[in-house]
């Protein structure tokens, strides 16, 4: 019996022992798993920062993206205008020429006496011709009879002292003037009251 008793003494302090030796081993390997999920943090941590860069390069290039597209709208937009503005401005040599026969066929109307002959009735028809011509490519009159005188319209060339006529307005149209859109080709030649 005494050895009987030994012999399970000794299994239960072999138990005891692999038990303890197992929890050490246990132990032991816990920190190696934490060392592993370090390292599994760390890929992670990566992988975030990777993440975080790769939002960072799509936000430069989307603001890339909208600055070219904003940039090429204004062109497209510029070009439009100069575009406009050089359909209208491309026939002023032409119209600069033309302004002068306008103002011979008004004087050629004024030098007429007789209203109803047919060569009156002839330089009327071809003044209105010209006049719808005029109008059709942007070239207007310059009104300037009774208006106040504006130096960016009109061109004075006399003054005189009129009764009832405020001071700084055009009392006389001596030749008219014209503009194409916003630009004076000939300012109007006036005289102006004082």
């Amino acid at each position: 019996m005494e050895k009987e008793l030994k012999e399970e003494i000794k299994d239960d302090i072999k138990t005891d022992e692999s038990e303890t030796v197992s929890q050490e081993v246990e132990e032991s390997i816990e920190p190696t798993e934490n060392v592993e999920n370090v390292d599994e943090n760390i890929p992670e941590e990566q992988e975030v920062n990777e993440l975080e860069e790769k939002d960072k390069k799509i936000e430069e290039l989307t603001d890339t993206l909208q600055r070219l597209q904003a940039e090429y709208a204004n062109y497209r937009r510029r070009t439009q205008q100069e575009k406009e503005t050089m359909g209208i401005f491309a026939n002023e040599k032409i119209l600069n020429e033309l302004i002068p026969v306008m103002d011979n066929m008004e004087r050629a109307m004024d030098a007429c006496t007789d209203k109803e002959d047919s060569m009156y009735k002839g330089i009327d028809m071809v003044q209105q011709q010209l006049k719808a011509t005029f109008e059709k490519f942007g070239l207007e009159e310059i009104e300037a009879d009774g208006q106040e005188f504006d130096p960016n319209l009109h061109l004075a060339v006399m003054q005189e002292s009129v009764d009832g006529v405020e001071p700084n307005q055009v009392v006389m149209v001596l030749q008219k003037g014209y503009k194409l859109s916003t630009k004076v080709l000939r300012p109007s030649m006036v005289k102006v009251s004082c």
